[in-house]
C-alpha cells in the first residue's frame, strides 16, 4: 500500500519541479529566447513538464530502496542560447530553477519558524524540505543537471574535451552518484542542515 506521505510528497516533488522548469524558461524569455513561450511551456499545467524517468520513475525507485530523501526532473524546457542577449545569459538561465526552489522553500520555513498555519505544518515542512533538496541536486555538476550547465559555462574553451565527456557520460554519471557513490545519505545530510537552520 503506498503510503499517504509519497503521494503527498510526489504531488509537491511535480509541482515543484514545474516551477523550476518554469524559472528557467521565464529567464530565457527575459533575455531575449521566446522558445519556451512559443512551445507551451511556461504553463503550471504539470501533464506538459512530466519527464517518465525524472519525475516519475526516480522518485519511484528512491521510495522502494528506502533513500532518505525525495527528488526528481521534469522535461527540461528547450532554450535556444544563440537567442539571449545577455554574455552570462546561459549562467543565468542555469541558475533561476535552483534560485527558485531555495526562495520557495525560505518562504514556507518562515511560514514554520513563525508558526504561520499551525495546521499546516506538516505540509509546510514537505514544501521546504522537497524544494532545498531539489535545489541542491540540481547544484550537483553532473549533466544534465543545471549544475554541469553552471560547470561547463564558467570552464575554458579549451577544455572542450571534458565538456563533451560529461554531455556523453552524464546520464550513466548521474545513475552512478545516486544508486552507487556517494548515494543519497550526504544530501539528506545537508538538506537537514539547510533547514533547521532556516525554521531555527
Amino acid at each position: 500500500m503506498i503510503e499517504t506521505s509519497f503521494i503527498l510528497g510526489l504531488i509537491i516533488l511535480i509541482f515543484s519541479v514545474v516551477i523550476h522548469e518554469i524559472a528557467h524558461g521565464a529567464i530565457a524569455n527575459s533575455l531575449g529566447d521566446n522558445t519556451a513561450e512559443r512551445e507551451g511551456r511556461l504553463s503550471l499545467n504539470p501533464i506538459v513538464h512530466i519527464d517518465p524517468i525524472g519525475s516519475v520513475l526516480l522518485p519511484f525507485l528512491l521510495v522502494i530502496t528506502s533513500s532518505p530523501v525525495l527528488f526528481g526532473w521534469a522535461k527540461p524546457v528547450p532554450v535556444n542560447f544563440f537567442n539571449l542577449n545577455d554574455k552570462w545569459g546561459e549562467l543565468k538561465v542555469a541558475l533561476a530553477g535552483p534560485a527558485v526552489n531555495f526562495f520557495i522553500a525560505l518562504i514556507f520555513c518562515v511560514f514554520l519558524r513563525f508558526s504561520f498555519f499551525p495546521e499546516m505544518s506538516d505540509i509546510f515542512m514537505y514544501v521546504a524540505i522537497i524544494n532545498i533538496g531539489l535545489a541542491l541536486f540540481n547544484l550537483i555538476p553532473v549533466f544534465p543537471l543545471d549544475g554541469s550547465h553552471i560547470l561547463l559555462n564558467l570552464l575554458p574553451d579549451s577544455m572542450v574535451h571534458f565538456k563533451q565527456f560529461m554531455v556523453n557520460y552524464g546520464a550513466l554519471l548521474l545513475i552512478f552518484f545516486i544508486f552507487v557513490f556517494p548515494g543519497t545519505e550526504w544530501l539528506s545530510d545537508l538538506i537537514n542542515i539547510i533547514f533547521n537552520l532556516l525554521v531555527r
